[in-house]
């Protein structure tokens, strides 16, 4: 039987147990710069005994035009890898890993975010059904994002080029690898789903061609910095950020085949809609995640297979006797530093404070008690 707090590998990544904590927005880094809260946040979830095997970091803008939310960190400039470094020290020091979250949000932003003011981008010009939080006098507001413009392909070779120099920066500010967000209606999966991709070019139309800017991202981001440092999270069904597509099945079975030969770190799956229902589902039928995980690994993929989304013991251990390799924490590491022990003794947790989820200082971020 697999257990969740023995070592397990993950391309490059040997990690202390199967414990990762998720990627989670905080809204605490003012002018996109990580920051000395941030490395006592990341320090206090590090040490592999007591927190995580792995941190996946909040999700971090590739460039200007990439953000979609106040006060989230970039790496797209020298100051930003400069401002990550004590970071990863800190983890680093208590014996931990972590990789940093690669993100553009796509048309999941408001035009006060966007340089020179200008209308988000999108694969087509279809304006999201979901809010960004924005920040008024220091507080966290949630508005509309704004119309996007469809981006024309000429485009599209640029931003790949962003996702490659992000995650050169990430290794140079000192992180041991890199996830790509692919998942939960931000730009990749905008282009992977039919009903935000209407595009009728190289890049729309088919699964093939709604998979080939994912495609392009990763064979870039594994060119730079090798597959066996370069993890992907996917959502197959989620309805986040309001998007959809009719045949999640074939589509996704195609991307896990597309991975499979980039020999990559790990595969990050969301199963349902996320932070909410687990049997959540698109189309005519369930998700096959079982189908899903056959697709990948038929097609050569080895990357550790980590699952996610409303996590107990009793679920971790059914699907770690299932296979899989990594389950992933969110929001129970937000009031938890030392989940990991918690999760060893079964309990007890602390309740986290949704008051003080995005944006702030302190409160609801470094202040939550460790175990005794």
């Amino acid at each position: 039987m697999r257990s969740l707090f023995e070592p397990c590998q993950a391309g490059a990544l040997h990690l202390a147990s199967r414990i990762v904590m998720a990627p989670l927005t905080r809204n605490r880094a003012p002018g996109s710069l990580a920051n000395a809260r941030m490395a006592t946040y990341y320090r206090q979830r590090a040490n592999p005994t007591t927190g995580a095997g792995l941190i996946v970091t909040e999700a971090t803008a590739i460039s200007h035009q990439g953000q979609g939310y106040a006060d989230v960190p970039g790496i797209w400039s020298a100051e930003q890898v400069a401002a990550w470094k004590p970071v990863t020290d800190a983890v680093h020091t208590e014996g931990g890993k972590i990789v940093m979250q690669l993100w553009h949000v796509g048309r999941v932003s408001h035009t006060s975010l966007q340089p020179g003011g200008a209308a988000p981008v999108a694969p087509s010009a279809l304006t999201a059904q979901t809010k960004t939080v924005l920040l008024v006098n220091g507080q966290p507001k949630f508005e509309p994002v704004s119309a996007p413009r469809a981006l024309d392909a000429s485009e599209l070779p640029g931003i790949v080029q962003d996702y490659r120099h992000a995650a050169a920066n990430a290794i140079a500010a000192g992180f041991d690898g890199v996830e790509v967000h692919a998942a939960n209606g931000y730009l990749i999966d905008q282009f992977l789903r039919s009903g935000s991709n209407h595009r009728s070019d190289a890049y729309g139309g088919s699964i093939e061609n709604r998979a080939r800017f994912l495609q392009e991202v990763m064979q870039a981001i594994v060119a730079e910095i090798g597959g066996a440092r370069t993890g992907i999270r996917i959502s197959p069904v989620t309805p986040a950020n309001g998007v959809s597509d009719e045949q999640p099945q074939p589509l996704f079975e195609h991307v896990a085949r597309l991975l499979a030969p980039m020999d990559l770190a790990f595969v990050h799956v969301i199963e349902g809609s996320t932070g909410a229902a687990r049997d959540h589902q698109q189309g005519e039928l369930p998700f096959d995640y079982a189908a899903l995980r056959q697709a990948y690994s038929q097609a050569g993929g080895r990357g550790a297979w980590m699952l996610n989304n409303g996590y107990d013991l009793a679920l971790t251990a059914q699907s770690l006797a299932s296979g899989a390799d990594l389950i992933a924490f969110g929001r129970p590491f937000i009031a938890n530093p030392d989940l990991g022990a918690r999760l060893r003794q079964g309990g007890p947790f602390n309740i986290p404070d949704r008051a003080t989820f995005y944006g702030g200082g302190d409160v609801g971020y470094i202040d939550y008690p460790f175990l005794t």
